[in-house]
Parts: C-alpha cells; structure tokens; sequence
C-alpha cells in the first residue's frame, strides 16, 4: 500500500533535515562516514537487479519477504536514468556496483585513469544526481578487484601480478578518487586539497569547454570495499590487504561467497581482519546458490550472520532468465530454508528512507 501523503512529506522533511547536518558535519571534516547502517538489531536483506521489475517482484514473492537493497550492475559512465525509476518504483535502496567493463566487453577506462581524473566527468554526475534527488545509496566500486577474470584485476589468473595502471596502487587511488568526488559535500577547491593530500590531481575537466562545478553537493552514499575473501587465484598476491584503501574511504566491507566457491575459513577471517578489525560493518555483496540446491549452504549463511554483530547486510545473487544457474526458484530446498530465515522480523522489508 503506498505511502499516505502526510507520511511521505514528514519522512521528506526529516531526510532533508538529516541530508543538511551531514552536510554541515562532512564540510568540517575531510572523512566522514555515512555508514546507512540498518537500525540496531536489524539486517538488510537484499537481491541483484535485472533490469526488469518484474523479475525483483517475483523473487520477493518466492521467498516471502520484499528485499529492502537492490544492487545494480553497471559499466562506467552509464546514465541512471533507467535505473532511478526501477529502484523507486520497488521502494529498495540501491547498491551500484560499477564496473570497467562495457556490455559487448570492451575496457572502458582503467583504475589508474580513474585515479588520475580521466572519468571524473562521470563521477561528478553521480555525485550530483544522488544528491539532487536525495537517493540514499552504496556505492559499490570495482568489486572483487582480486578476481583474475575481472577487466580492472591486479593478478591475472595465472598469478602474476599486472602493475602499472592495474597495480594495487592505482585500485586504491581510484577507490579513494571514487570516494572523494562522489561524496562531495564541499566547495571544489576544498575536494582539489583531499585530493592533493593523497598525491591525487584535483578535479578534470573532461573537454575544455565543459564547465566545473563551483561546489560538490553532499550525496548521501556509503562506500562498500568488496574483494573476495582470499582472491581467485588464491596465492599471497591476491590477498585482501593488498587491495585496502584506508579507513577514511570505506563506509563498509564486504566479500561475495557462492556455494560452489565457499571455504568458510576464508570467510571468517575476512570478517575478523576486516569487519571486527576496522570497526566496519560487513555485508555479503553477493552470495547464492549454484547450480546446485544445497539447503545447508543457507543454513550456514543465516548461521553466520546470526551469530556476528557485524554483518549487517547480504544480497543475494540471481541472473538473467529462468534457467540460470543461480536463480532460487529452481532450488526448492534452499529456497524454503531462505524464506524461513527472511520471515523473522530482523529483517526489515524497507530501509528507511527508500527512493520514492
């Protein structure tokens, strides 16, 4: 049932009322965070985004509970145009997870670019259009920069480390650049002076004759590291640590488990080192079931995140059409221990504040 005007207008008032004392926060400090933690006692529940409402309604009908995150997929410099109205007519805060790599699989810009301010154009437009239109949002950049087959990785799946715009450095130059710009919330010579302190150019133009904003807004965004917990290959030189950007630049850690790819080993350390260690909150970008109906892989994610304070968030993985190898309706056991689990009231249908 939507939303009664009265309601819409005083929850509008109060995030705008929250929108500006984070604003007056962030513009007297260089690193705040804006975690869009749940509130305490809860987990946000979430599913991956098709590009079809349809198919995030029908998943929210199979498993008995209407996902409060939708994470998105898409290429640099794509527009949201298409993707605002989805995100507001399922009312589900969305995750952008933003990706090099174009739809017919050519390598639109590299992490060192990003790092120099090649795709600043574009990072601007998130920046502003987030905030325009007060979308709550994670921001999900370069995930698993430790997966070999991904077009920004460090090591190659031979194990060989890249270097040059593809090094550990440039990643976490282009995570802190990503980071800077798009959280905003100060005049632009004040984000130039972020920038420099990191040994970062300041803002670029992308044609001469465009234009530079005077100031950034504040974007109400939290920004999710994700690698995976122990890289694929798995050698020393795919290690998290290798990938981490700083604490001043990371809203939330997060890694990806599947059920044909789960050594839990991996996946609690991940959590130690990095959820308990930096004093962030974890989530599960992504994790599901493939090809294969394994009830007790469920039980073991709901076990896991039952007992850690820490996680605060899992989205689960489906893909494109009725046959793909991760889709829950075509897992019968599984599906019903993930419905089970999601009708406990620690996991809210709404986050506060969704796109309206």
């Amino acid at each position: 049932m939507p939303l009664s005007k009265p309601r819409y207008i005083t929850a509008s008032i109060a995030l705008a009322a929250a929108m500006c004392a984070f604003g007056l926060a962030w513009t007297a400090q260089a690193g705040a965070v804006f975690s869009l933690k749940p509130p305490p006692g809860k987990t946000y529940f979430g599913v991956t985004d098709t590009g079809v409402g349809q198919d995030f309604r029908a998943f929210a009908q199979t498993v008995g509970k209407h996902p409060s995150v939708i994470q998105t997929f898409h290429p640099w410099g794509n527009s949201l145009h298409q993707a605002m109205p989805r995100w507001k007519a399922l009312r589900a805060r969305p995750m952008l997870h933003i990706t090099t790599r174009a739809d017919d699989g050519t390598e639109l810009i590299t992490p060192g670019q990003i790092a120099r301010g090649r795709g600043d154009d574009y990072l601007l437009r998130l920046n502003r259009s987030l905030s325009r239109r007060k979308i709550l949002a994670y921001i999900r950049p370069l995930g698993e920069p430790n997966r070999c087959r991904n077009p920004y990785a460090a090591v190659d799946c031979s194990g060989n480390i890249r270097g040059g715009d593809y090094g550990y450095g440039a990643y976490k130059s282009a995570f802190r650049r990503i980071a800077i710009i798009v959280r905003g919330g100060a005049k632009r010579g004040t984000i130039n002076a972020r920038l420099a302190r990191i040994s970062l150019p300041k803002v670029q133009k992308r044609r001469k004759s465009q234009t530079l904003p005077r100031s950034l807004p504040v974007a109400p965004v939290s920004m999710v590291w994700s690698p995976l917990p122990a890289g694929s290959p798995t050698v020393a030189a795919n290690a998290p640590k290798n990938f981490w950007p700083g604490t001043d630049w990371v809203d939330w850690v997060a890694t990806d488990v599947y059920s044909r790819y789960s050594k839990w080993s991996h996946v609690k350390r991940f959590y130690k080192k990095w959820a308990l260690g930096k004093g962030r909150p974890m989530a599960l970008s992504e994790w599901g079931l493939w090809g294969q109906d394994k009830p007790a892989f469920v039980k073991r994610i709901f076990r896991f995140i039952r007992t850690r304070k820490m996680m605060r968030m899992l989205v689960y993985y489906q893909d494109f059409g009725a046959s793909n190898a991760f889709r829950i309706q075509n897992f019968p056991k599984g599906r019903r221990i993930l419905k089970r689990n999601l009708l406990k009231p620690n996991f809210p249908k709404f986050a506060k504040y969704y796109p309206r």
